[in-house]
């Protein structure tokens, strides 16, 4: 039970202490943060960012040039082919070199990824790793790993990576996630993980473990002698069951850094707020974000099929002041039928919006099946639901009073195709690692919360608690 857990690992009783040295030491950071995010769910933990849509020098150099230490790309790669992911990833590493040779700065990347272990690795690092060494004298000496998010309730403890159901941690390994039909794997060790998920090119035996009785015994300058060995891309796996953890590991990261040790992170939410010194701030309220009286209702989009996403769906229908309308996207074979089905649900959406109620869509709850063992069909199929989903608000006429985008792909597609988000704003979190996006002066709807709900975060209730503190 994690109540168990967190009393066989009781924190040191010197946060505090350890908060002002790290304070300082990131006062002292010479290196602009770039935080790749496969979907837009990886700023769950932050607030005051930019998120740009693109990778072009010109974005990135915007980025650079802005006061805030640290900024995001959304790569939504996740939902990409393992072969345009390579080649995304190439073009951004080709022009992080070039603006940070054109503006003289330095740069850490943080490939931000799922806390329950999806998304395309170790492809995505490899990638980044081998563009920045053949195009640059830079030299990537390790890769850190740390997919902890306590908001999310993934904790990793002897090299075991959990999920939180409820008051039990699960190891990933055992739950849906690992089940994942693009991005499936059998272990919840991560040194097993990395293995497994490199073919075997990466041994567990060879990968570097941080544990947790270091980092809370305080034993920064060992911590840093370990990142200060690497070589080569080795890899660390960063054992974290608080936020604690992460701060006393990111300091001993910053000492390696000032001496000219250079790494690249593949971790969930937690490292880019800490590494970024992103303050703590109160949940966001209904009055902070609504910025402009539509009259209109607010718009919820249900994409995911994870089974907590399902739980809340059910707890969403008892919200009497919401209008629920299915999409069969198992028409996704048929154009013709498909198209004409997202006419019918824009339509009925439209008229609901303009009499001032907020209308849910969300798809059939029966999963589509293509029956096909390939993994890449499989996850082309779920674009092109996805890209009917956005055609949905793409082709919206009423602005709602607020879009709740539920799903990583759902989320990121819903912003960039359906709205036009070139750059946005992160205003903070609505509920523990679910944030809000204001969105851009070039968008569909300038100004708007755009509400990004990953799908396997939250309790069953927390999807109805959204909509009514936005009622």
């Amino acid at each position: 039970m994690i109540d168990d857990v967190m009393r066989r690992y009781p924190l040191p009783g010197d946060e505090a202490r350890l908060k002002s040295k790290l304070r300082s030491a990131l006062a002292g950071l010479d290196r602009k943060i770039v935080v790749l995010d496969d979907d837009p769910t990886g700023v769950q933990t932050v607030h005051n960012i930019s998120v740009y849509t693109e990778w072009s020098e010109e974005a990135i150099q915007s980025g650079f040039l802005e006061s805030s230490p640290m900024f995001f790309i959304l790569t939504n790669s996740r939902s990409l082919t393992a072969g345009d992911t390579a080649g995304l990833h190439r073009d951004i590493a080709i022009n992080l070199l070039k603006v940070a040779s054109r503006l003289d700065k330095k740069f850490i990347i943080i490939s931000r990824s799922d806390s329950t272990l999806r998304g395309h690795y170790p492809l995505e690092t490899e990638v980044l790793r081998k563009t920045i060494e053949d195009n640059s004298s830079i030299r990537i000496d390790g890769e850190i790993i740390m997919p902890f998010f306590r908001e999310g309730g993934r904790f990793t403890i002897n090299n075991i990576h959990y999920v939180q159901e409820g008051k039990y941690l699960i190891p990933a390994g055992k739950t849906e996630f690992a089940r994942d039909k693009t991005f499936g794997y059998t272990h919840s060790h991560l040194g097993k993980w990395i293995e497994e998920k490199s073919s075997g090119r990466y041994n567990a035996e060879k990968v570097k473990y941080m544990p947790l009785e270091k980092l809370r015994n305080g034993q920064i300058d060992e911590i840093a002698e370990t990142l200060l060995a690497m070589s080569d891309f080795e890899k660390l796996v960063v054992n974290s069951l608080d936020y604690y953890d992460v701060e006393a590991f990111t300091l001993a990261l910053l000492r390696a850094l000032r001496q000219g040790r250079n790494f690249i992170a593949r971790s969930a939410a937690a490292l880019p707020k800490v590494l970024g010194g992103v303050p703590d701030r109160e949940l966001l309220s209904e009055s902070e974000l609504i910025r402009e009286k539509t009259g209109t209702g607010g718009l919820i989009i249900a994409g995911s099929h994870v089974k907590r996403t399902t739980e809340q769906l059910e707890e969403l229908k008892k919200c009497g002041f919401i209008k629920f309308i299915e999409f069969n996207q198992h028409l996704v074979l048929e154009p013709e039928k498909l198209n004409n089905e997202v006419n019918r649900v824009v339509a009925e959406v439209e008229k609901l919006l303009s009499s001032g109620k907020t209308v849910a869509v969300y798809t059939r709850r029966d999963r589509f099946d293509l029956g096909a063992r390939d993994r890449e069909k499989e996850l082309l199929v779920s674009v092109r639901i996805s890209e009917a989903i956005t055609d949905i608000v793409r082709k919206l006429k009423v602005r709602p009073k607020y879009i709740i985008a539920k799903g990583g792909i759902t989320s990121s597609d819903i912003g960039t195709k359906g709205l036009g988000v070139r750059k946005a704003v992160v205003a903070g979190q609505i509920k523990p690692g679910i944030p809000v996006w204001i969105t851009g002066k070039e968008s569909k709807f300038p100004g708007m919360p755009y509400i990004i709900f990953p799908g396997n975060v939250g309790t069953k209730d927390t999807l109805r608690e959204v909509a009514e503190i936005m009622a």
